[in-house]
């Protein structure tokens, strides 16, 4: 069976691994000192105090194991693998939602990257899937719980993180 791989944007990678440096420092020196508070208060049975900074404790370090496996499996997408002529990983891509007018700009990327609240959506995700492939000019439809929405693609671009 081949080893899972996680293909990410250069800027996806940077996140990864700044995420990972404040995990290990910044926010377990955090929790040291609320389970040192915690224990100060005395009888740990019943200190919710205490129950909450060991269940902070242990999502924290959950976290750094995955962004560990996640950066271990990473592979790079190459900027002359990102095309500007048809969306592939790594995109920017500007559409057009053909009924309402409405432009949006996404980054296409990987699930692992996917972050809707900065407009980085998955190749996975329905609009990424259906937008995946296709090239400047072009018209797809995808299917919504409300019926079938067209999206123009008005603009294929690589992130500034690979524009020299």
């Amino acid at each position: 069976m081949p080893e899972e791989v996680f293909e990410l944007t250069y800027a996806g990678i940077k996140e990864l691994q700044h995420e990972l440096d404040e995990r290990k420092t910044v926010t377990s020196i955090e929790i040291a000192e609320r389970l040192k508070e915690a224990r100060s208060l005395g009888d740990l049975s019943e200190n919710s105090e205490y129950d909450d900074a060991k269940e902070a404790q242990a999502k924290n370090e959950m976290r750094i194991a995955e962004i560990e496996n996640i950066l271990k499996k990473a592979r790079l997408i190459e900027e002359d693998k990102i095309s500007k002529d048809e969306v592939t990983l790594g995109s920017l891509v500007e559409i057009e939602d053909v009924e309402r007018g409405e432009v949006q700009e996404y980054m296409l990327v990987s699930e692992k990257e996917e972050d809707i609240f900065k407009n980085k959506i998955s190749s996975g995700s329905p609009v990424g899937a259906a937008i995946l492939g296709h090239k400047e000019g072009e018209t797809v439809g995808v299917r919504t719980p409300a019926g079938i929405i067209n999206y123009k693609i008005l603009r294929i671009s690589r992130p500034e993180a690979y524009q020299g």
